[in-house]
């Protein structure tokens, strides 16, 4: 029997145009549809910035776990974009992400090694994979500053 590490909870309502929050009241959004206003001075999101953010934070906390387990002290930043897209083949829309992970620390072979390691280890990457476009680039940087 697979051993349970962390279950999160989340109820929407009312779709694109509706709310969500999690069951500990963290995170509690209005919803809006890309491209429509929300109401005045009220934060809103929509699914496609709540995943980017979701698979950048873990992907992000991956790479720095498989540079640990490398014996590499690394610093990283991980930028994401998650896009609507039209369907061609099936109808409708689909999801596709891009990744890019700033890292200070490593040669660029080394963050390479680091990146397809990560993309093996992160639930994120084996939720997606198969599923979506998954466009993965590492660029070693001198400074995480800006």
């Amino acid at each position: 029997m697979t051993k349970t590490i962390l279950t999160s909870r989340a109820t929407a309502v009312g779709g694109r145009d509706g709310k969500v929050a999690s069951d500990d009241n963290v995170i509690n959004l209005d919803l809006v549809m890309p491209g429509t206003k929300g109401k005045e001075n009220i934060p809103t999101s929509n699914p496609e910035q709540l995943f980017a953010a979701g698979y950048a934070a873990c992907f992000d906390g991956a790479f720095n776990l498989m540079a640990r387990q490398d014996k590499k002290r690394v610093e990283t930043r991980t930028n994401s974009e998650v896009s609507l897209l039209e369907d061609e083949e099936a109808g409708g829309v689909k999801i596709a992400a891009k990744l890019v992970v700033e890292v200070v620390g490593v040669t660029e072979e080394e963050a390479k090694d680091l990146l397809e390691k990560t993309h093996q280890f992160c639930p994120y990457s084996k939720a997606t994979r198969g599923n979506i476009d998954v466009d993965l680039s590492v660029k070693v940087v001198e400074s995480l500053e800006n």
